[in-house]
């Protein structure tokens, strides 16, 4: 069962090309336009669970990161093949 944000960020995802990526800015905009900063640490967290269900990747400079482990601003897209399902051989890329 996904959440409203969940929902949000896959119907968000499922309308781009193949590969693209969305900011999770956006998200929280199409979810609550006036006060969407409160929003964004939900959408991170989401964005997280979606991750870890392999729905989706969570991207730092534009390369897939471990979802438990990044900092910082980052993107979301989904899964295509070829990318990791684990990350224990990228320690350290997530700064």
């Amino acid at each position: 069962m996904t959440t409203p944000i969940q929902d949000t960020i896959l119907s968000q995802l499922a309308a781009l090309p193949e590969g693209k990526s969305i900011d999770p800015m956006n998200v929280a905009k199409a979810i609550q336009p006036e006060r969407w900063q409160q929003l964004l640490g939900h959408v991170r967290t989401n964005a997280i669970e979606l991750a870890r269900e392999g729905k989706v990747v969570i991207l730092r400079h534009n390369k897939p990161t471990n979802p438990e482990k990044f900092r910082g601003v980052y993107r979301i897209r989904l899964r295509l093949e070829g990318d990791p399902t684990s990350f224990e051989e990228t320690a350290g890329d997530e700064e």
